[in-house]
């Protein structure tokens, strides 16, 4: 696991949204997010916000993630793109991830229903009512964060400068996509052991829902080199799954993945108004790029642009959005552009 770097302007916090409506029809009276935060809010004469960047996390993940090493100085040091000296970076914990609710907290599977939409809005109520900040420099996101920016884009086309989804498409999850999810779903709801979401100790379709998680992930080439031998092959797919086992809680992942049920940014792509730089990478198996979606999607969004990472040896497949030194001359060009 790469190290995490600490930043002495580093905050951590917990807020709770008071009346908490999903879409589908649930409630909760109180819903706690986590974020973390870096850098200082700087406002203008009339109190707004000049400065913040929301950053989101994948399917999951938490906000810290962004804090790995590779990711974090690169970005966040003296000097670079995104200086924490001058710019206030957000970092939230979507719904039923890292230390945010969750169905692993208590409720289990009586843990309202969410999906896409519901996190983003629950992100909004985060920065306009608790962190007092009407407008955002820049929006982003890797994987599910990825597809949450798209989110933003026509929810609260106004909100922001500039977006930059990366490792997504801005389509309804279907095909290939859709089929390993419910490959993950099914592992879980499927087994006897889950007990409709009762069960005390983890039930035995997790280990089976982290096997299609891994496929999901994987880096044919990368691992081809770190596994080259069938004996290294299986030693490492064994510690990839006992890290796996130790850390995931099935409700938690079967919430998770049910939570695109509602993506589909399609229909309103051209409500985007915001300049649109979407990022993939061209050995990302859970958006290929022989697909062609986003070449021809991205034709819909008025000031949208998109780039394919060509594979190479620093390519990480799907996780290729955690490096960004792989992707940051493109991250520079859509700032100078909103400068």
């Amino acid at each position: 696991m790469a190290e995490l770097v600490q930043f002495d302007s580093l905050r951590e916090k917990d807020f709770i949204l008071k009346d908490f409506h999903f879409k589908s029809g649930e409630s909760l009276d109180s819903l706690k997010l986590h974020v973390t935060t870096l850098g200082e809010p700087r406002r203008n004469g009339s109190e707004q916000v000049t400065n913040a960047v929301l950053l989101m996390h994948g399917t999951g993940g938490q906000g810290s993630a962004f804090l790995r090493d590779h990711f974090a100085n690169v970005l966040f040091q003296p000097g670079q793109l995104l200086d924490i000296n001058n710019y206030f970076i957000i970092l939230p914990d979507g719904i039923g991830h890292g230390r945010s609710n969750k169905p692993s907290d208590g409720l289990k599977a009586t843990f309202p229903k969410y999906g896409y939409e519901d996190m983003v809005r629950a992100n909004y109520r985060l920065l306009t009512e608790h962190l007092r900040i009407d407008h955002l420099k820049l929006v982003s996101g890797t994987s599910m964060g990825g597809m949450h920016t798209w989110v933003w884009g026509y929810l609260y086309p106004d909100f922001m400068d500039a977006l930059m989804p990366m490792a997504s498409l801005p389509v309804e999850i279907a095909g290939r996509n859709r089929m390993t999810r419910r490959m993950v779903m099914d592992a879980i709801r499927l087994d006897p052991t889950w007990q409709n979401g009762n069960y005390t100790n983890q039930p035995t379709g997790l280990r089976a829902a982290i096997h299609t998680l891994l496929f999901m992930i994987s880096v044919p080439l990368l691992w081809q080199k770190q596994a080259p031998t069938q004996k290294e092959a299986d030693d490492m797919f064994d510690e990839l799954v006992e890290n796996q086992l130790k850390i995931r809680d099935a409700n938690d992942i079967l919430y998770q993945f049910q939570a695109s049920w509602d993506y589909n940014p399609e229909p309103h792509l051209q409500n985007i108004v915001a300049p649109l730089l979407a990022i993939n990478s061209a050995d990302d198996q859970v958006n290929p790029p022989e697909l062609r979606i986003l070449e021809e999607k991205i034709k819909l969004v008025k000031n949208g642009r998109f780039v394919l990472i060509p594979i190479s040896e620093k390519t990480r497949g799907h996780g290729s959005h955690s490096w960004p030194e792989l992707w940051k001359e493109h991250l520079k060009q859509l700032l100078d552009d909103i400068a």
